[in-house]
């Protein structure tokens, strides 16, 4: 399937390239780097656009580039750390929003239209057909109840948005899946749509419980869950676990899947004690980690 390119001119209005510097300090840049690039959707003509955490979490500076060569500063209005948004302000009036869909109504088989940007004037696009809708998980403590997954290549920088052929933006382009096919993830827009009043109040999502956090990469293995990778100086890494420790238990319930290891982290808060056991050279051992917050582990320097 090919787009019209109608169609593609006129979502292209809404979509904005986005250039991110951070401090070289702050710890997402381990794996994200200080000078990020990304794509985001307007969607508000007042200046509100809507875009992925990580390309702007730690953010000393944002610049967003709007088609024929503008470029405005931008502000972080609120991030959401649990599903991966987050929402920028522009001073800029009169821009073009994209019309926002249903994405519980986003079905297999539908066919949609992704558009992102590669540059500050550049836009791209690429269609397919919706071939999954269901939860995903994923390595970085991330389980997102219905990600809608797509046979389209994200064709730009993480960010951009997920169309309906009728021009309705229904999703959040956040990941690209290449190592499993060339696929794409993208957020529902409902996640937006549904907290849009608190994140613009309250700078987040309140209404959601705050969820412990622990600070690990996990994979999964024939024997169960695995740490991978332990984020320097957060709650895994204070309460003693290691790359390579395979997962037991947490607060006496045994881990048999990562979903599992996230379902019951989710139930206590940040500041919680957790007690975890590890199997470490053929032994069991026990580490105690007090439950972290994310968002302020993560916080603007």
């Amino acid at each position: 399937m090919d787009a019209s390119v109608e169609l593609v001119k006129h979502l292209s209005r809404s979509i904005v390239h986005i250039h991110t510097s951070v401090s070289r300090e702050h710890p997402s840049t381990r794996h994200l780097g200080d000078e990020r690039l990304g794509t985001g959707v307007i969607v508000d003509a007042a200046g509100l656009i809507l875009t992925v955490n990580y390309v702007v979490m730690g953010a000393q500076s944002i610049d967003v580039d709007f088609q024929k060569g503008r470029r405005a500063k931008a502000e972080i209005v609120a991030q959401d750390f649990d599903i991966g948004l987050a929402l920028l302000r522009v001073k800029r009036q009169g821009l073009v929003a994209a019309a926002l869909g249903a994405s519980e109504a986003v079905e297999r088989t539908q066919e949609i239209v992704l558009v992102g940007a590669m540059g500050e004037q550049e836009r791209r696009v690429t269609a397919g057909l919706v071939t999954y809708v269901g939860e995903f998980e994923a390595h970085w403590e991330y389980l997102l109840d219905r990600g809608i997954v797509s046979n389209a290549p994200n064709p730009g920088y993480g960010g951009g948005g997920l169309f309906t052929t009728m021009g309705r933006l229904v999703g959040t382009v956040s990941l690209s899946l290449n190592e499993i096919s060339r696929s794409s993830l993208a957020i529902p827009i409902d996640c937006y749509r549904a907290h849009r009043d608190e994140m613009m109040r309250y700078g987040r999502i309140v209404s959601r419980r705050r969820r412990a956090w622990l600070g690990v990469f996990a994979h999964v293995i024939e024997e169960g869950v695995v740490v991978a990778e332990v984020v320097p100086h957060g709650p895994a890494d204070r309460g003693g676990l290691q790359d390579g420790d395979l997962i037991v238990s947490l607060n006496a319930q045994e881990v048999v899947s990562r979903r599992e290891l996230y379902m019951n982290l989710w139930r206590h808060e940040p500041g919680e004690p957790l007690t975890l056991e590890v199997m470490r050279d053929n032994k069991v051992r026990r580490c105690e980690v007090k439950g972290g917050d994310r968002a302020h582990f993560y916080r603007q320097l």
